[in-house]
């Protein structure tokens, strides 16, 4: 694999990475990813299966739907315990778009590198321009982290 076709990014340098499907085997090779956190709900193994890489699988829909605030921030939470736990962490969806895009953000809020979620989803998309935070996504989001120690304006 040529190294400057890496089609996945680093949300936080050498350590929490993000991707598709499809770019979980070059995370793993190139960047000794320990541990793997798979939003698909249509996931039946890790993309890339190998003995030592810790999968967690969060079956996130495709087509996110209301009541899924609680799986986001289960795989949020998976994320930033990896990276607090001293782990280089890959996660990724299908695309790396949506549900990828999401988590992105809430990891950048939960990590405190964020002051708003339109200020994350503006550093996650600056990192990985595929991004595509939908609006129910967005609306999650909120519920996640609006009053939590930010002076969020709902004006948009």
């Amino acid at each position: 694999m040529d190294h400057a076709e890496k089609k996945y990014h680093a949300l936080i340098a050498e350590q929490i990475f993000m991707g598709g499907a499809v770019d979980v085997e070059a995370m793993v090779l190139n960047e000794g990813i320990e541990v793997v956190v798979d939003l698909r709900e249509e996931a039946t193994e890790c993309a890339y299966p190998t003995d030592h890489v810790k999968w967690v699988k969060i079956p996130l829909d495709d087509d996110t739907k209301e009541h899924e605030a609680e799986l986001f921030k289960q795989a949020i939470d998976e994320v930033v315990g990896a990276y607090n736990a001293g782990k280089k962490v890959a996660f990724h969806c299908g695309g790396g778009k949506g549900r990828t895009g999401t988590v992105a953000a809430g990891t950048l809020l939960e990590l405190g590198l964020a002051n708003s979620i339109e200020d994350a989803e503006l550093k996650a998309k600056g990192i990985r321009s595929i991004i595509n935070i939908k609006p129910l996504q967005k609306s999650l989001l909120k519920k996640l982290y609006t009053n939590r120690n930010y002076n969020h304006q709902a004006n948009d």
